[in-house]
């Protein structure tokens, strides 16, 4: 889910930036450039450290900008299908829950909630089994599998992960204990 990896790309310096200490302002670079985007090999990047040039930099003719190659360590994080995790619920919609995994936004089904039919109440932001009538609402801990991942580079808050808490250990650590004692 969280990853430290060695990352390499090219960065632009812009010619104003010439007259300025040059490691700080390819630091700055490539904060700017890499922090909060979407990478389909390493996840979505949330920090960038230990940014270094690597080589000469090199000019395009009508340019003035330098093209630098550089290597940095990154903080990344990328679900992985069929990882379990815990999540907290963040919104209650007609057609299930959404819930924060890490950074990101994932979505839980009403079909692979619990296994019992649901009654969701959009406004009071609540889910409950009508059967069991175990509840799930807004701010509640949720252990899940991710079982689909879609990540989307050019805008990582589009990414598309879907979740279950229909097998045995998911769920409400509530409905877990409820189970033993049957």
């Amino acid at each position: 889910m969280y990853y430290e990896t060695t990352m390499e790309n090219i960065i632009r310096i812009s010619p104003a930036h010439l007259a300025h200490d040059l490691e700080e302002v390819v630091t700055k670079i490539v904060q700017d450039t890499f922090e909060g985007t979407m990478d389909k090999e390493n996840g979505l990047i949330l920090l960038t450290k230990n940014v270094k040039r690597k080589g000469e930099g090199y000019i395009l003719h009508g340019d003035g900008g330098i093209y630098q190659k550089v290597v940095f360590d990154a903080i990344t994080f990328k679900p992985e299908l069929h990882e379990v995790v815990d999540a907290i619920v963040s919104d209650i919609v007609e057609f299930g829950a959404f819930c924060h995994i890490g950074p990101l936004d994932a979505l839980i089904h009403k079909s692979q909630i619990m296994n019992d039919r649901v009654i969701i109440d959009v406004d009071n932001k609540r889910i409950e089994g009508k059967d069991t009538k175990q509840v799930l609402k807004v701010g509640d801990k949720i252990r899940v599998r991710i079982v689909t991942v879609s990540l989307n580079e050019m805008n990582p808050r589009e990414s598309k992960i879907g979740l279950t808490a229909r097998q045995p250990g998911l769920g409400k650590e509530e409905w877990q204990k409820k189970g033993e004692k049957k």
